[in-house]
């Protein structure tokens, strides 16, 4: 039986989700049996080599980048997972979605309290730099999501069930006490 081939991505968060597959502990052993990571940082490909089966997000897209990645997922993903409060709902980094983002970059390289090598007072605007976007949006405002595993992180167990379950086919298991918030 040949692997299925998985591919995983950090957009605008603080990689806790893939914090979350490596807690999954001993049983990544197990997984590299079902699994063939493709464009990972599990595997530090970056690049896709090869149309994938499943794709894993985690973070929200902050910038034309983030939006240019995710886009690269879903065409390359035949199903693409969601994986937690930042992609599913922005999670902390939307917390500026009331501001402005001019006023965000003023107090950043301004007004901050760690702007003191900045005495030219620039704000950095180059063709090389993503263009940051007037909001965080959530994955599925961008482009058509399979699956939604919650979580700040979502837990390393209930990573572990949706995918083998999804990998194997078999019905998915996920009481109650896997998917709830602490």
């Amino acid at each position: 039986m040949s692997k299925a081939i998985v591919a995983t991505a950090s957009l605008a968060g603080c990689f806790g989700c893939h914090m979350s597959i490596l807690d999954i502990d001993d049983r990544i052993l197990k997984l590299i049996e079902l699994v063939e990571f493709n464009k990972s940082p599990i595997d530090d490909i970056k690049t896709f080599t090869k149309q994938c089966d499943v794709g894993i997000i985690e973070g929200g897209c902050c910038n034309s980048e983030n939006v240019e990645v995710l886009k690269q997922f879903r065409k390359n993903c035949k199903i693409l997972i969601s994986l937690g409060e930042c992609a599913i709902m922005g999670g902390l980094p939307a917390m500026r979605n009331g501001i402005p983002v001019k006023e965000c970059l003023e107090e950043a390289y301004l007004g901050g309290p760690t702007v003191g090598l900045n005495s030219e007072k620039i704000i950095p605007n180059d063709d090389e730099l993503p263009m940051i976007l007037d909001k965080v949006y959530p994955l599925h405002e961008i482009v058509k999501i399979d699956y939604y595993l919650p979580g700040c992180p979502p837990r390393a167990d209930l990573i572990w069930n949706a995918v083998v379950a999804l990998l194997t086919g078999d019905t998915m298991n996920l009481p109650y006490e896997l998917v709830k918030f602490d």
